[in-house]
């Protein structure tokens, strides 16, 4: 067999013997993902020791070997032309000039190379490639990281750091099934089983992968997200590092803390203040090259305050309608953007949605509502519900007919319910489009509310004379604000059919929003102002969030992106999960978009009366699985139909916008990091150790905090920094944000 040429640890480029990591565990455990990144974290290389197997089983399945035929197999390991590339952004297989890299990954080879892998004689062949291979890497690129069968006892005994993964039958078969993108059916768990546990027992006839050997460490991966799992390995390379230094250098240097600017006050106990600690570390960097945005940052010239938005009594101007006359259309025009949801069929809006609009310097709220009907059940009795809502808040009223349709008997039933309302009416005469419309809009004066007012709401001919009419009708002050921007902001997300609408007509006591069975009924993020625990908060009712949204079409698409544009705006997200089904793919990307978002968190368990103890142990697991990376964010189990809990929301909302809000000193910041840095430090990269110079938190909302080091933190050591300050200092419901600038020291 050919593989890569092994590198000659004695020649002038090499960097020493490095470090070798040797990763064994079953299928499924997570083997193949942790080495990859762990390989990347340490700029070295990787050794996927299966990937031979699996080359030596399709080179015999491509040729026609008998897999049953031990001899014959053994000679295609022996004579295969196999090239193995070590890099971890693109591990290539090439056999005989051929890449197969994404042909062995398939479920035919899955289900076929255990026979190969149980043939003594070819393990024999590929163990004795692995180790040259390994060890010639881990010399050439400082570390190589290497997974497999035996790995950790016969292939690499003496690897400098032995992990065994292990992790649940479930959780295994489950990752089994998504890295091949398979739904979760009977007939997949049925193929997962004969995969990932036949292939466990089939393969432990001839290695020992179950149980960890002695001085291998165990990592049970179940509960543990990736980035956890690479980090806490991380920790065990940096401890071989150290200890590879003491053995070639005698005690390794300790670490320095920078020497302090002045000596203790008289009355300290012998230790720095956090300020005497700070103004030594500030001094420090003196001797290393700032830009202008690092002295702004370190002299505290970057402002954050968020001032208080102007509560204004603005008039309120309703646009309502049957469905489908242009409604959406013409508040689109007249705000200059398309903002409401507008498409070529009936229904599409269905709450009343408010809209800051100007004319001509005067401000005012625009509703835009769903289609009125009479006599009509279901959600469109109450859209249409909603829409005299929007009348009896109104100021002003636009009516709007479809000039070229004329008077309709729904017109004629609206036009009663607006005339008692004893609200201003302006007629607007929509989708006129030339001198032959006009004169259909004309016959529009029999009604009796005077002057009908031609316009195209789509090419925008006649707006600015309704306005006219429309600013000539309104009062200087409108009768009662809308859901203006309360001080603080919450947004409800969810996917759809959640609970969301359902939750906040709870809150407020009374139906604001539209809800029904019929999934996807919220399109337009509702405003609306609520007193909940003696303070007034705005939620955001949004639309559910699809699981594609750019393959949505048409209404779900434009609503999705109101979705996240609504999440921008606000300060803090309830994102509403179903207690009684499984967490899924969809809820874990709503979470990470609120983390993208840098919002405070926090969950709400929706429909928790409807769990059975079952269940809610299953709950409990996915909860442990799945949102380990959000285990910070307050949890509150709830019903919105029934009311069960809703109590407890405002507390976990306040406590999420103290920790988003929270700020520590930059004496106690520094003091916190020289105590972690001392006890835990970074390890070691290219013969050098970056130092941590200074902190300090940057800004609030959400908290972030930025370090000036001399070289690069990996991704596992922030992790570390990050879970530490959690501790320490309790930042629950708040993500937090945590840069790093490199700088060098200036030269003399």
């Amino acid at each position: 067999m050919h593989t890569s040429a092994p590198h000659d640890p004695t020649s002038p480029e090499s960097t020493g013997p490095g470090i070798a990591i040797a990763i064994d565990g079953p299928a499924g455990s997570g083997k193949s993902t942790v080495s990859r990144l762990l390989a990347e974290a340490l700029e070295g290389g990787i050794l996927d020791t299966g990937a031979m197997y699996r080359a030596v089983a399709w080179y015999c399945l491509d040729r026609g070997v008998d897999l049953t035929d031990r001899e014959a197999v053994a000679q295609v390991a022996e004579q295969l032309d196999l090239e193995l590339g070590t890099d971890p952004a693109g591990a290539t297989v090439v056999v005989s000039g051929t890449d197969i890299t994404s042909e062995i990954r398939t479920e035919r080879i899955s289900q076929q190379v255990s026979a190969v892998a149980t043939n003594t004689l070819v393990r024999a062949i590929l163990q004795e490639r692995q180790r040259e291979l390994l060890h010639a890497t881990a010399a050439e690129r400082g570390f190589c990281v290497a997974e497999g069968r035996d790995i950790t006892t016969v292939v690499a005994p003496d690897a400098q750091v032995r992990v065994l993964l292990i992790a649940s039958d479930e959780e295994r078969m489950r990752r089994r099934a998504a890295e091949l993108q398979l739904e979760d059916t009977e007939e997949t768990r049925r193929r997962m089983a004969d995969q990932v546990l036949r292939r466990d027992r089939d393969d432990s006839t001839v290695s020992e992968f179950l149980t960890a050997a002695e001085g291998v460490e165990t990592v049970d991966t179940t509960g543990l997200s990736i980035p956890e799992v690479v980090e806490s390995i991380l920790m065990l390379v940096a401890a071989a590092e150290t200890a590879q230094e003491e053995a070639e250098h005698g005690e390794a240097e300790p670490y320095a803390a920078p020497a302090r600017a002045a000596a203790p006050s008289s009355d300290s106990d012998g230790g720095p203040t956090d300020e005497e600690i700070e103004a030594a570390l500030r001094a420090g960097l003196r001797d290393y090259q700032l830009d202008d945005e690092d002295l702004a940052l370190l002299t505290g010239e970057e402002s954050e305050e968020l001032l208080p938005e102007v509560q204004r009594n603005l008039p309120v101007v309703a646009v309502v309608g049957r469905p489908n006359v242009g409604k959406s259309t013409l508040v689109n025009r007249i705000l200059g953007r398309r903002e409401a949801v507008v498409e070529d069929r009936p229904g599409v809006t269905r709450d009343r949605v408010f809209y800051e609009a100007e004319w001509t310097g005067k401000d005012f709220w625009l509703v835009d509502t769903g289609g009125w009907e009479d006599r009509v059940q279901g959600i469109a009795y109450r859209v249409a519900e909603q829409a005299e809502v929007a009348v009896s808040l109104a100021d002003v009223v636009m009516f709007v007919v479809d000039a070229n349709v004329g008077i309709t008997t729904t017109d004629e039933q609206l036009l009663k319910v607006l005339r008692k309302s004893k609200v201003p009416i302006v007629l607007v005469a929509n989708k006129v489009d030339d001198q032959r419309g006009e004169l259909e809009a004309a016959a529009l004066w029999n009604l009796g509310l005077g002057e009908p007012f031609p316009v195209s709401a789509l090419h925008g001919r006649g707006s600015g004379d309704l306005l006219d009419a429309v600013l000539a009708a309104m009062p200087e002050e409108g009768r009662g604000a809308p859901a203006d921007h309360g001080p603080r902001r919450v947004a409800l997300v969810g996917r759809p059919n959640v609970g969301k609408s359902s939750l906040l007509n709870r809150l407020a006591g009374e139906r604001r929003v539209v809800v029904d069975e019929v999934a996807g009924t919220t399109r337009d993020p509702v405003d609306e102002k609520i007193t909940l625990g003696g303070r007034e908060w705005t939620f955001v009712d949004t639309a559910g969030i699809r699981r594609r949204v750019l393959q949505s079409q048409g209404a779900d698409y434009y609503a999705s992106l109101r979705t996240r544009a609504a999440l921008d705006r606000a300060e803090v997200a309830v994102v509403l999960l179903e207690a009684s089904e499984p967490i899924s793919t969809q809820d874990l990307k709503i979470i990470d978009m609120v983390l993208e978002s840098g919002r405070a968190l926090v969950l709400a368990f929706n429909k928790w009366d409807l769990l059975d103890e079952e269940r809610h142990k299953a709950l409990e697991r996915e909860i442990e699985r799945d949102l380990g990376h959000v285990a910070w964010a307050p949890r509150v189990n709830i019903s919105a139909q029934t009311g069960r809990h809703a109590d407890k929301l405002v507390p976990a909302l306040e406590t999420a916008l103290e920790s988003w809000d929270r700020r520590i000193a930059t004496g106690r910041l520094n003091a916190f990091l020289g105590q972690l840095v001392a006890a835990h430090p970074h390890p070691v990269r290219g013969g050098k150790q970056p130092r941590i110079l200074f902190a300090t938190q940057a800004r609030t909302r959400p908290p972030r905090f930025v370090i000036f080091a001399s070289g690069f933190l990996e991704h596992g050591y922030r992790r570390f920094i990050e879970r530490r300050l959690r501790e320490d200092f309790d930042f629950p419901g708040s993500p937090i944000v945590i840069g790093v600038r490199i700088r060098e020291k200036r030269r003399r």
